[in-house]
């Protein structure tokens, strides 16, 4: 096909590419089978909207009409968003790791006709520079060795094959790991040693927020003696806070920062590591009080509601590092441009406190000049009217920044990134007494039920993975469902909060209808493990099933915490059976790279230390509403309407003729009945030092 067919995409990074010279095509069954037909090797290339690098590739080479003839004459060239096509991503990108590569976006593929890696690389120069051939050598080479070599490709697709497969398979049970709560603090003693003791994080540049390290830290600060894991966590989540990381006049945070310091960030905002640091946030504000935490929990809220909110309800993908042409031109600052802003005077007071100065503190490429990243990382305090005063300048650069051009926004809805940031809503309103926030996460859901929900030939109710100008990319995967089953459940505990506007629906039959699918659909019977793609999945030549952590949450762990939950919902113990056998068999996984897999310990924490509060009696609303402020990490509010389950009808029987109790249940016991607020925190800190007193007795591994 000698066109580029980029303009029938829905994806906004794909139709950022329907005008380029190439002759892109979509990936689906018709264009494997072309590639087949021709005999023709494919130039496979991902990458997603928010990606600078991807941009500059785009810009030097896609866009280039001699680059793109060499392109369209050698290869089948695909266009792959790696958001829309996960599975599609994490495939060929294990591939290429395979191959003994770092990995990263741009992801460049060079595929046989059936789809079969042999090489690769990520970002190629359009002229050879810093030891990168050029991209038009690299594509002539390639095309050369597949038409006389194919000795070599045969011998490079065996390779690649045989490690996929190798990485495919669960380790041996040799390895299997027992987590105690000893060994829980033993391994954060380990954790924390490689933590940056000044400014927070994993020490060393780039700094990614790594919200599974932060939490197991929190996690395992419940059940040690010393306050240092916690620490830990609130002095990364201030040093973030206050550093060029977060976005200091509209609120929230870019993905990384390239330096130690939090300072010079990546500046593209993505929904699911917003998501991930306000459950944080809450956490640590809950424990410290902490004012900061609060404000950031608000600001980036409000940055959701601003700029990311899709008319219907749903959450938006990301925001772009890039405008104008340049990265981080929308968010720096120029000396002269705070003056003509502020004026001179309160340009000086400004800069004092968010390091803004003529000198500057970020080398702005694009413009070869000194510019500021705003951050507070070396203010001094400031007074309360010092703060009043800075909240009024900051929204006088809010507008003036407001004029400018704006980054591009990923407006495709994910039904696995919602799901996180619903579910991070919820949790934080909670937290917080914020009960709008759990009406936004609720039009949110509403949205995604609505619009990429499907039932199956078999008659299951499925999702979708991404919705876009009324396309849907479908079967969702394994994430997709597992994240809105965790939604479901947050919703469904927060359903009788009176401060709460949100229309009921039934949360809990969703949750069930998801766990149903994914066990359907995503599980393999042989490991026990989630296979990322739907086994109706048609167009990929292996369904991986990845179990570490990455940036993006991986969905085993999401899946777990919420079988833990839906457990106690419902009563109905084949849900804590499943988890079981999932831990069970995700065991020597972890014991073979136990760093890697971090948030799986969190979601077995929860499963052998959450605290189930159940609530009875036709007064129980304060009992309930008192347990649903606590930290969501920690606990698993079950209110009860009725007596839907035995434990419920059980409690219920055994108040008597008293109008409200709470019991807690931890670990296999229950405590007796809780009659007033102070009744339930007296409980709770008991079992708290039941678990606390445990670790510290436990002998060490």
């Amino acid at each position: 096909m000698s066109r580029n067919e980029l303009c029938r995409a829905a994806s906004p990074y794909l139709l950022q590419h329907a005008d380029n010279p190439v002759h892109w095509r979509l990936w689906t069954q018709e264009t494997l089978d072309e590639a087949r037909r021709l005999r023709k090797p494919i130039l496979l290339s991902v990458g997603y909207a928010a990606c600078h690098w991807c941009h500059v590739m785009a810009h030097e080479s896609f866009e280039d009409p001699a680059t793109a003839a060499v392109m369209n004459e050698l290869f089948v060239n695909i266009k792959v968003d790696r958001e829309e096509r996960p599975d599609i991503d994490h495939l060929y990108m294990t591939a290429l790791q395979s191959l003994g590569q770092r990995g990263g976006w741009p992801l460049t593929m060079f595929l046989t006709p059936e789809g079969e890696a042999f090489w690769g690389g990520t970002y190629f120069p359009k002229s050879d520079q810093y030891g990168r051939p050029a991209f038009v050598s690299v594509l002539k080479r390639v095309a050369e060795v597949f038409a006389g070599e194919p000795e070599t490709i045969a011998q490079n697709v065996q390779a690649v094959r045989a490690r996929l497969e190798q990485s495919d398979k669960a380790p041996s049970a040799a390895s299997a790991l027992n987590l105690t709560p000893a060994q829980m603090c033993n391994l954060a003693s380990q954790i924390a040693q490689g933590v940056d003791p000044i400014d927070g994080g994993l020490r060393g540049a780039p700094k990614f927020p790594n919200t599974q390290v932060f939490e197991f830290l929190w996690r395992a600060g419940a059940l040690a003696t010393t306050l240092e894991f916690r620490d830990l966590v609130k002095l990364t989540l201030t040093r973030m806070s206050l550093g060029g990381i977060y976005d200091h006049l509209g609120g929230g945070y870019a993905r990384y920062s390239t330096d130690e310091r939090w300072l010079a960030p990546h500046f593209e905002k993505m929904l699911y590591d917003n998501a991930r640091i306000l459950e944080l946030l809450a956490l640590c504000h809950q424990q410290s009080s902490d004012e900061l935490f609060r404000r950031r929990a608000a600001e980036t809220v409000g940055w959701l509601e601003r700029e990311m909110v899709h008319p219907g309800g749903a959450f938006c993908a990301s925001l772009d590092a890039d405008s104008e042409g340049a990265e981080g031109r929308f968010y720096v600052w120029t000396w002269d441009e705070i003056v003509a802003c502020l004026g001179r005077e309160d340009a000086a007071s400004f800069g004092r406190f968010y390091d803004a100065s003529p000198a500057g503190n970020w080398h702005d490429e694009s413009r070869g000049e000194m510019a500021t990243i705003l951050n507070r990382l070396v203010a001094p305090q400031a007074s309360r009217e010092e703060e009043a005063r800075l909240a009024a300048m900051r929204e006088k650069l809010f507008l003036t920044r407001e004029r400018r051009a704006h980054p591009g926004r990923d407006d495709k809805i994910m039904a696995d990134w919602n799901g996180l940031m619903i579910t991070a809503l919820v949790e934080a309103a909670t937290a917080f007494d914020e009960p709008s926030w759990v009406d936004m996460a609720a039009r949110a859901y509403d949205f995604i039920v609505a619009t990429m929900q499907f039932e199956d030939g078999e008659g299951r109710r499925r999702l979708a993975h991404s919705w876009r100008a009324d396309v849907l990319v479908k079967p969702g995967m394994a994430l997709d469902h597992a994240s809105m089953l965790g939604a479901a459940l947050a919703l469904h505990e927060a359903r009788n909060w009176r401060k709460a506007g949100f229309a009921r629906r039934d949360y809990l039959a969703d949750a069930i209808a998801w766990a149903d699918a994914l066990d359907a659909w995503h599980l393999d019977a042989q490991t026990g493990f989630l296979r990322m793609a739907a086994r109706d999945a048609k167009d990929v030549i292996m369904r991986l099933a990845p179990t570490a952590d990455d940036a993006i949450p991986n969905a085993h762990p999401v899946y777990l915490s919420a079988l833990v939950r839906l457990a106690a919902q419902t009563g109905d113990e084949k849900w804590r059976r499943r988890a079981d056998a999932m831990f069970a068999a995700l065991g020597p996984a972890i014991g073979s790279n136990i760093f890697a897999h971090l948030a799986t310990l969190n979601a077995l924490d929860l499963r052998l230390r959450a605290k189930t509060i159940v609530t009875v009696g036709a007064a129980r609303q304060a009992l309930y509403e008192a347990a649903l402020s606590l930290a969501a990490a920690e606990r698993i509010v079950v209110d009860g309407e009725g007596a839907q389950t035995p434990m419920l009808a059980g409690a219920a029987q055994s108040i008597g003729d008293r109008d409200a109790a709470a019991f807690v249940c931890a670990g296999e016991t229950c405590s007796l009945p809780a009659w007033d607020e102070a009744g339930l925190l007296a409980t709770l800190r008991e079992i708290d030092a039941a678990q606390a007193g445990a670790s510290s007795a436990a002998p060490q591994p």
